[in-house]
């Protein structure tokens, strides 16, 4: 069950009919709990994440950037929000991803980039994300150090999608991510081009393949929150 906003004809928001039982929250899954086991994760500095590539770029300069993670609760289903980049952006093209993007020079904290990207991408006002925490900075073959940001927001939500950036913004529940059969890891793209390490990709979802960094920022949270076998 997914609950999705695309840009079309009608701007309409679509959403699901009813609950699916396999996809309701544990009651010990509260916000609370989050922010307590990402704060107890959390180190500064620390790289969680390199796909490999941090090697290659070991004394290279890594551009500073963040990525906001968007929950949401939808009846009674935890799930997190993804956009759907479009063909037109410099980075990662039509690709599954998170709002974010680089620093800027007045951008005070990782927090700041990543609300001040998700307002500017998808109409995400600041003040109504309730941020939990961050997770351990992430370093991607296009030479970002991206720490995530995990922020709680109300659903559904009025989204504004930037017509040049994104190109649809949807959701998966955190159960259905956390399950093991849904994700592979292996030295190729999802179109089946070697690469010479790991690339995390999941199975296709609602249309949607979520893979890269995205994926492996994804498997982070999902194993700071205990829900990984």
């Amino acid at each position: 069950m997914s609950l999705l906003w695309e840009r079309g004809a009608s701007g309409r928001l679509m959403l699901p009919e009813r609950p699916d039982p396999r996809q309701v929250v544990s009651p010990a899954l509260t916000e609370v709990f989050i922010a307590g086991r990402l704060r107890a994760a959390y180190r500064p500095g620390l790289i969680a994440a390199t796909d490999g590539y941090a090697e290659m770029y070991e004394n290279a300069h890594l551009t500073c950037a963040a990525v906001l993670i968007p929950l949401c609760r939808w009846q009674q289903a935890w799930q997190l929000v993804f956009t759907r980049r479009t063909d037109g952006v410099e980075h990662h093209k039509g690709q599954v991803s998170f709002p974010g993007g680089a620093c800027d020079e007045g951008d005070a904290s990782p927090e700041a980039t990543a609300l001040r990207e998700a307002e500017e991408e998808i109409g995400l006002r600041p003040d109504d994300v309730r941020i939990l925490g961050r997770l351990n900075d992430v370093v991607t073959i296009t030479r970002y150090r991206v720490t995530p940001v995990v922020g709680v927001l109300p659903w559904p939500y009025p989204l504004r999608l930037a017509a040049a950036e994104v190109g649809r913004v949807f959701t998966i529940p955190l159960p259905w991510l956390a399950e093991r059969g849904n994700w592979d890891e292996r030295p190729a793209l999802p179109d089946g081009t070697p690469r010479p390490f790991p690339v995390v990709s999941y199975h296709p979802f609602d249309g949607e393949v979520l893979w890269g960094a995205s994926a492996r920022i994804t498997l982070g949270f999902l194993s700071v929150l205990g829900l990984l076998e």
